[in-house]
């Protein structure tokens, strides 16, 4: 039972086997109850037929009685005195049947009949029915019993008592029992054996992928797939699924790969120089340039401090969730930058709340800044907005633009234009990638529009505008 398919195998045969049980019994029973009705109507219509002759006054030593072995027949009068009797019926439920006296139990004496008896020369419209045994040529067996009271005429009225043989019956319904006890095993067997070869020709594809994943576990070969069965199916769509989390996990593992070589590209450049420096200083001082080393290690820091955010990043971490004013924040940070190489001017900063991490939004604020003021000319320009329920930010500069065809390069990390690879002017190329993380990450997106214009889109606080 540890496997799907000896499960579903053992659920759906029990299942089945329940089934067929109801079934089954339900059939037995409607099957007694027709066999008991047309029963009932034999001996009816045979207690009829003696009460009809009685009630037109025939006498009863001619009654037409019919075999007792196939239908017994017992007139009594009210008293319990038997009047006629079929040929070798011997005894009635236990009682003996002698002829023109009353049974041992005194079956329809007056005393117990509280209902009308009909008229002279009538058959009462109502019958009673009942199970019985008899004795019958010294063979007792069960019958059913059916009494119809009938008034000769000469106005005594007498109850005729025929009976049917169950016998038939009861032979019917132990064949048909004994026929549903043998195929029951052999339906459940079916049952069991044809949702045992199903599961396994439908859990094989299963069977499949955990191979080949245990193989690329292995291997730690990321760029395998697993087979995707050509079905349309569940698995089909595990199949498919596993496939795609295989080639993003391709993705997350090559993308850390190139991380870690970029990374380590970029700081053994300044690292190279300050030990360059720190070396010559060694030897002569006179040669120190402390302000080149001062200039690498801050480029250092700043360098080591990317990369951290970028970890944290990538390592999902959430921004705090506070109300922030975009147009205050703008107003701020511009107002603190007093060292740029050209002046930042702010256009039109209205008050639009978001929802996210202030320090974190105030970093792509000046990644973006500074992007601008390496490549404007003259002036870099800065706006915040509403539009359709987002707070833009749009940084504009009247530089060369971006081409299009790099318009989505340039948010890669690592990645700085031909006119900007000069390490000392183009940075190391983690500005733009970390501000467009933190805006995905706050809900929103960052890109470039027409020319060199940045805008930063994020879903705006309900109820301030």
């Amino acid at each position: 039972m540890g496997s799907v398919r000896a499960r579903a195998t053992a659920g759906a045969t029990a299942v089945v086997a329940l089934a067929l049980v109801a079934v089954g019994i339900a059939v037995l029973l409607v099957l007694r109850a027709n066999l008991v009705s047309q029963a009932d109507l034999h001996a009816e219509v045979t207690a009829r037929e003696i009460a009809s002759e009685i009630a037109t006054g025939t006498a009863y030593k001619d009654l037409d009685l019919p075999d007792a072995d196939e239908h017994p027949v017992l007139v009594d009068d009210e008293r319990g005195r038997v009047l006629a009797a079929g040929e070798d019926l011997q005894k009635v439920d236990g009682s003996k049947v002698t002829r023109g006296t009353p049974p041992n139990n005194g079956r329809h004496s007056s005393d117990e009949d509280d209902g009308e008896a009909p008229r002279p020369g009538e058959v009462d419209d109502d019958a009673e029915h009942s199970d019985g045994t008899a004795v019958v040529d010294g063979k007792h067996a069960d019958y059913r019993w059916v009494e119809v009271d009938a008034t000769d005429v000469h106005d005594r009225t007498v109850t005729v008592m025929a009976g049917t043989p169950l016998g038939a019956e009861e032979k019917t319904l132990g064949s048909v029992r004994t026929a549903m006890l043998l195929a029951l095993p052999l339906l459940l067997l079916i049952v069991g054996g044809v949702t045992w070869l199903v599961t396994r020709r439908a859990l094989r594809p299963v069977e499949g992928i955990r191979a080949e994943m245990a193989a690329i576990t292995a291997s730690t070969d990321l760029s395998r797939r697993v087979p995707e069965p050509a079905s349309r199916d569940e698995i089909a769509r595990l199949a498919r699924t596993t496939n795609e989390t295989l080639a993003a996990l391709e993705a997350s593992v090559e993308r850390q790969r190139r991380f870690i070589a970029d990374a380590s590209h970029e700081l053994r450049s300044p690292i190279a120089s300050l030990r360059t420096q720190l070396e010559v200083a060694e030897a002569h001082p006179e040669l120190l340039d402390l302000p080149g080393a001062v200039e690498d290690t801050v480029r250092l820091q700043h360098l080591a401090a990317d990369l951290l955010l970028l970890a944290r990043l990538d390592a999902g971490e959430r921004p705090k969730d506070t109300e922030v004013d975009l147009g205050a924040l703008a107003r701020e940070e511009l107002s603190q930058r007093v060292a740029d190489r050209l002046p930042v001017r702010a256009g039109e900063l209205p008050s639009v709340a978001v929802s996210g991490s202030r320090s974190q939004l105030s970093r792509i604020l000046g990644n973006l800044v500074d992007n601008a003021q390496r490549h404007a000319r003259t002036q870099v320009r800065v706006d915040v907005g509403r539009v359709d329920g987002w707070a833009v930010l749009r940084v504009d500069d009247d530089g060369p633009g971006v081409a299009e065809a790099d318009r989505e390069r340039i948010f890669e990390r690592f990645v700085r234009l031909d006119d900007a690879r000069s390490r000392d002017e183009g940075g190391a190329g983690l500005g733009l990638a970390i501000a467009r993380d933190i805006a995905e990450r706050h809900g929103g997106t960052l890109a470039v529009r027409e020319g060199a214009a940045f805008e930063l889109r994020l879903p705006a606080a309900e109820g301030r505008h």
